[in-house]
């Protein structure tokens, strides 16, 4: 592991050690990449090389003749990725730093002196090295980010068929709340077949549907224009196509977290199953509390507001042994972007804004804290506290806070979930509530009791 900055003391006063003497730095871009090593390790120390592999294999036999052990590189797009998984399977300690805290002094910016600062920077151990979850959970993060990314784009598809049937002022979407159910389907595919009678489509609507049999055929009298009926064909047809590929794509995640879960050993049937409420929209096609149980060790769905979507998201972007990596909860917390970025200067708090940044698991556990705040549960009724008190927005950052730190530590821990710990429970609350309007009620008629002594 590369080493942390350290100080000395000098004649001179207080300078920084040198504590990565065989570090390089490497610039990263797309087709090309500058590598700088210290000056006495070659007399053409700061060079520029091309990004093939080809390139990569002999900038890594330079690195070797230059005596060089730790790398760091910043992370550019996508085209860290090859450089930085090459060189660390060729035995470089690599480190990822994000570019935000290695900015250049100020001066003319070249590719050259980014290279070289990069070096220096971690030569004196002055970059944080950023998160990388393990191979195996790198695999399950690309494959659910590429789920959610087609999910997207067949929820655009949903919006070419409104957008089709309101040009042909179809109001279906008006009467019926989602046009992906049972209901709205069996009409849409009955309209691509060829059937325009109102009356007629109206009696596929299920019986449960809220509005009329006379409602949803007054909402299909409209102009049946060619080319929208061919907008609305194509847009199902697409519609159609992502959800095959959502599920093959969920097929292949299932095959990897299954070989990941294996490796590490855990028993899953062991688990003891949590009765929750899947959502409607895009389930997963598998039990991955199953799996999260073999990887993790615990059940955390077992979490008020833990559902499918965070655990998967969990084990793509956290990997197994996350919590080897954030040595404590608030680190972690942190880096999820869930606590207040708390500015003080002159002993005084100016700003707790949250940074702008985004974090995908942070999000998650957002979501996860929104799901709450209806629910009968420790948690539903700590969001309520909270938004009570100070807002909503606070309180979605609060509880999420709260759901990240159970999950930190139960997984670190190795503890299974007890609501008892989350807080207190409605009786107490309530109880609470009333001795404080007590209090305040003996204050006001000792207040009352001193008025009526004074003279009139």
């Amino acid at each position: 592991m590369a080493k942390k900055a350290k100080s000395c003391k000098t004649k001179e006063g207080l300078k920084l050690k040198i504590v990565n003497p065989n570090a390089a730095g490497i610039d990263v871009a797309d087709g090309e990449l500058q590598v700088c090593v210290p000056e006495d390790r070659d007399g053409d120390n700061n060079r520029r090389w091309g990004s093939f592999t080809c390139d990569l294999r002999v900038i890594s036999e330079w690195l070797k003749a230059c005596r060089i052990d730790t790398i760091a590189m910043e992370a550019t797009g996508v085209y860290w990725v090859n450089v930085f998984f090459y060189l660390q399977s060729q035995g470089f300690e690599v480190i990822l730093a994000n570019p935000a805290s290695i900015k250049n002094i100020t001066g003319k910016k070249t590719d050259e002196a980014d290279a070289e600062w990069i070096m220096l920077l971690h030569s004196y151990g002055l970059i944080k090295p950023s998160f990388n979850p393990d191979t195996m959970a790198r695999k399950v993060r690309a494959l659910s980010r590429h789920r959610s990314a087609m999910i997207i784009s067949a929820s655009k598809e949903v919006q070419h068929m409104q957008k089709a049937m309101e040009l042909m002022n179809i109001k279906l979407s008006t009467v019926i709340s989602d046009i992906l159910g049972k209901s709205g389907q069996a009409i849409i595919r009955a309209i691509l077949d060829g059937n325009h009678d109102p009356m007629s489509l109206s009696q596929l609507a299920d019986p449960r549907c809220k509005a009329s049999k006379e409602t949803i055929a007054k909402s299909l009298e409209g102009i049946w224009d060619e080319e929208q009926l061919f907008i609305l064909k194509q847009s199902v047809e697409l519609y159609d196509y992502y959800q095959t590929e959502i599920t093959e794509c969920e097929k292949k995640i299932e095959e990897i977290i299954s070989k990941y879960a294996a490796a590490l050993g855990n028993d899953p049937e062991r688990i003891a199953m949590v009765k929750k409420c899947k959502g409607r929209k895009n389930p997963l096609s598998f039990n991955i509390e199953r799996y999260a149980y073999a990887i993790y060790g615990v059940n955390v769905m077992a979490i008020p507001g833990v559902n499918d979507s965070l655990i998967l998201n969990s084990i793509g972007e956290l990997g197994y042994d996350f919590i080897k990596k954030f040595d404590s909860s608030r680190k972690f917390n942190k880096w999820l972007n869930i606590v207040p970025n708390n500015k003080i200067t002159g002993g005084k708090l100016i700003s707790s804004k949250l940074q702008k940044r985004k974090n995908i698991m942070g999000q998650a556990f957002r979501m996860s804290a929104n799901a709450v705040k209806n629910q009968q549960n420790e948690m539903g009724r700590y969001f309520r506290r909270i938004k009570a008190r100070d807002g909503y927005a606070q309180a979605v950052v609060a509880t999420a806070h709260k759901i990240a730190t159970i999950f930190y530590t139960m997984i670190k821990n190795q503890l299974e979930y007890n609501g008892n710990l989350v807080g207190c429970d409605e009786k107490t609350i309530l109880e609470k509530k009333l001795r404080r309007t007590q209090q305040q009620l003996d204050r006001l008629k000792m207040r009352q009791d001193e008025l009526d002594k004074q003279p009139a």
